[in-house]
Order: structure tokens, then C-alpha cells, then sequence
């Protein structure tokens, strides 16, 4: 196992069998995502996505109390109208990488995840929770909309309909409903969460890696495409793929 947590005053990223797992390290103030830490995220995907040696990259948060219980308001109410802005395009930029990662990644979820909280796991490719879990859209309580893409992604991963439901009630829903509606994959006791997900990943870091990223690529094109969009980019990844592997055979 190989720890790159020097790197990041506000992450530590460990790598093992080809799984990195990447923790929010905050614990004092329930992994609140300030910008630096949204920064720190960013660059640690750019990292592990261009490491051969990674096949699937978990994220979480240091403690038991929480996966990330929103954002840092302390350090956002001292912002202005151009800090505020600024911030805003960072948390997209981060959280449009975690989709586009090339590797697959997965949110292991516990304590309270509310807010960004939630909203940093939807561009996720899977989301476990341990079984104590609480999650929450709380935007329209704070009077603030929801962001970072998540009026696009939460629709598309539980329906309208639940969206709806999750935003404008701003309710906090225990792990077991989550998985009811579609909002997690799994729900497994606290205390195997990790373990878990790690086993997830260790399985999903022993397929093709090429063929990992297209199908990420085509599943995610084809949840927003009709049929025949859908299967005209499943023949062009399939042709990639051929090229792909014939090159690194070559």
C-alpha cells in the first residue's frame, strides 16, 4: 500500500491493488467542503486518473460521523459576490472530473452526508451507505438552490418524481429509504463499509481498463440518448475498443 496523504493538507490518498481509496480529512468539522478542499479533490482525481496502476478510486470521509455534512459555510459567508462565483465554477470543475474520471468511481457513504454532501456523490459511478447513513438535498431550507449539476444527475438517478420529493421538502432520508429509491446501490453495516466498497473495487480494477472507460463513457451517453443514438456510440466504443486493444498487442 502506497500513501500519498503529504500530498493534500485536507485529503489522504492511499493506493492498494489497484484501488485508491481517497478521504476527506476534516473530521473536527464533519468534512465540511471548503474550496481548498474541492481544490485538493480536483487535482487528486487528475492524479489518479492518469495512474496505470489505479483501476478504481473510492471516496469517503475521515470519522465516523459524517461522509461530507455539506459545505463550509464558516469560510462561504466571507465571501463576495466574485468569490462566490469563483468557488461555484471550482465545485463544478471538481465535480464534472469525478464524472469524466476514466476509472470508475465509487462514494462510500456514512454518517451525514447533506448538501454538497450529497451532491458530490452523484457524479459518482456507484454510491454504498452504511446502513446508519443520513442523506439530505437541504438547499431550499438554507433559502439556496441545489447545484453542481445535481438538477441534472439526481433526476436522471432516482426520477423526477423522487427529485422532486428529495428537493423541494429538503428531507433527510435514512440509508434504507435511499436505497429504496434508487439513490444508492447498497446498503451494508457501518462497520463494513469500507470493506465493502474496497471488494467493489478491487473486482471493478480487474477488468480491461480500456473497456472500464468506454463503457462508463457509453453508459452515461445513452442514459441521456434515445435508442438509436445509444447503440450508434455503442458501435463507435466497440470500434475503439478493437483499435484499442489491437494497438497494445501490436
Amino acid at each position: 500500500m502506497s500513501t500519498q496523504s503529504g500530498t493534500y493538507e485536507n485529503l489522504l490518498v492511499e493506493i492498494d491493488g489497484g484501488v485508491a481509496t481517497l478521504t476527506i480529512n476534516r473530521p473536527k468539522v464533519l468534512n465540511a467542503l471548503s474550496a481548498e478542499t474541492t481544490r485538493e479533490l480536483g487535482a487528486a482525481i487528475d492524479s489518479l486518473a492518469a495512474d496505470e496502476q489505479v483501476g478504481a478510486v473510492i471516496i469517503t470521509g475521515a470519522g465516523e460521523k459524517a461522509f461530507v455534512a455539506g459545505a463550509d459555510i464558516g469560510v462561504l459567508n466571507t465571501y463576495g459576490p466574485v468569490e462566490a462565483r469563483e468557488a461555484a465554477y471550482l465545485g463544478q470543475s471538481t465535480f464534472d472530473k469525478i464524472e469524466e474520471c476514466p476509472k470508475p468511481v465509487i462514494a462510500a457513504i456514512h454518517g451525514a452526508a447533506i448538501g454538497v454532501g450529497v451532491t458530490m456523490s452523484l457524479p459518482c459511478d456507484l454510491r454504498i451507505a452504511g446502513e446508519g447513513a443520513k442523506l439530505g438535498l437541504t438547499f431550499t431550507k438554507l433559502g439556496i438552490l441545489p447545484g453542481l449539476g445535481s438538477t441534472h444527475l439526481l433526476p436522471r438517478i432516482v426520477g423526477l418524481a423522487k427529485a422532486q420529493e428529495l428537493v423541494l421538502t429538503a428531507r433527510i432520508i435514512r440509508a434504507p429509504e435511499a436505497l429504496e429509491i434508487g439513490l444508492v446501490n447498497r446498503v451494508v453495516p457501518d462497520a463494513s463499509l469500507l470493506e465493502t466498497a474496497r471488494e467493489i473495487a478491487a473486482a471493478i480494477a480487474e477488468c480491461d481498463p480500456i473497456a472500464l472507460r468506454l463503457a462508463k463513457r457509453a453508459l452515461q451517453h445513452g442514459a441521456v440518448s434515445g435508442m438509436a443514438e445509444a447503440m450508434a456510440h455503442e458501435k463507435a466504443a466497440s470500434a475503439a475498443l478493437r483499435k484499442a486493444k489491437a494497438e497494445r498487442t501490436a
